[in-house]
């Protein structure tokens, strides 16, 4: 009993420090993992003065804050498949949820946990779907840590739904005597971890302020595409599948090559279907189609071929050729290159005289 007790309250603390500092290191694409955090922080809290004090007001807050997890953490997530997606609609369930706790002398006892179970569930559901498509906002690169994290996500909103399940069920017909340990594992574990998920997903989205700096860069480096100006409905309808899928193909090549479009470390789906013109889904289908790899390892494939150009014909350092084609992180391009060439950089670079 005393280890369970300050726990909410450390684990708290610990949160919200993570906020403050996530904050101030990333302050331009932080704001949804900021307030969710936040949200976060304070359902902890409430929790473990719930069954600390047991105040009413605690007792009424501890199902509207838990109701509302679910509902941002999939907000903060759906941001990075979508530019504007709909947020009224998703607030419907801690809505609900409130309503219910002001009827709570009049309506079945287990009205409420039905309810949060519920939304756990659906919203757990929802993001394992979602992480089987291509999320459009994020940079390319980190595409495959995105939809790792999303379904991680997922999963542990589906193991909290069943968390809850065996609280109300210890509460309701077992007196309530496991409490203080389904709570530490529901909430001291799981909570950080979906934080953790959607600080990954945020950090992963460009803000708009990086996009557009990146934007303006390439165009004077590279000059304007005719692309660019093309609106998404401007491919030709009367191309049969076969032929709209090389048509894409074709494009997309083109706009590697002969702009290099790769360049940009914030490369997203959604950008690069701005700049062909193309809706993103299509884009992603067709890339699929045509080299049996997502839209993110093909990106990466035009990126290595410029650094191989590079380690061969200069002699910048590693870590300004891995800057130069669009990585972020020497890690990741690590990764990519022994994955595409089967060497490392220095290896491939040995192999490779340096040509005037």
């Amino acid at each position: 009993m005393m280890l369970a007790i300050p726990l909410p309250f450390v684990a708290a603390l610990l949160l919200f420090m993570t906020g403050v500092l996530l904050r101030y290191r990333y302050p331009q694409n932080s704001q949804k993992p900021f307030w969710f955090i936040i949200l976060c922080t304070l359902m902890v809290m409430v929790v473990g003065l719930r069954w600390t004090v047991d105040i009413a007001l605690f007792r009424f807050l501890q199902p509207i804050l838990g109701a509302s997890v679910p509902a941002a953490a999939w907000l903060c997530f759906v941001g990075a498949h979508r530019s504007k997606p709909n947020t009224r609609l998703h607030w419907l369930g801690p809505v609900i949820v409130l309503v219910s706790s002001f009827l709570y002398p009049y309506i079945w006892v287990g009205t409420v946990d039905v309810l949060l179970v519920s939304l756990y569930l659906g919203y757990g559901s929802l993001l394992l779907k979602s992480s089987f498509s291509m999320p459009e906002q994020v940079r390319l690169t980190d595409v495959s840590k995105v939809l790792i994290a999303e379904r991680v996500a997922g999963g542990l909103l589906l193991f909290s739904a069943l968390v809850d399940g065996v609280l109300s069920y210890d509460i309701l017909l077992l007196g309530a005597q496991h409490t203080n340990l389904i709570l530490s594992i529901g909430y001291l574990v799981l909570i950080p971890a979906v934080v953790a998920a959607v600080i990954v997903v945020s950090l992963s989205t460009p803000s708009s302020i990086e996009h557009n700096q990146a934007y303006v860069q390439l165009q004077m480096s590279h000059g304007p595409s005719e692309e660019a100006d093309k609106s998404p409905t401007g491919l030709v309808s009367s191309l049969d599948e076969d032929e709209e899928t090389a048509h894409i193909a074709a494009k997309l090549d083109a706009l590697m090559r002969e702009h290099q479009v790769f360049k940009d470390p914030d490369l997203s789906l959604n950008r690069l279907a701005r700049k062909l013109g193309i809706p993103a889904r299509k884009i992603s289908s067709a890339v699929n189609q045509t080299h049996n790899e997502n839209i993110s390892k093909v990106i990466n494939t035009y990126r290595i071929e410029h650094a191989k150009t590079l380690l061969k014909q200069s002699d910048e350092t590693i870590t300004d050729i891995f800057l130069n084609s669009g990585f972020q992180t020497k890690s990741n391009f690590n990764r990519e290159f022994s994955r595409i060439t089967g060497q490392t950089p220095s290896e491939f670079r040995s192999s490779s005289p340096v040509s005037d």
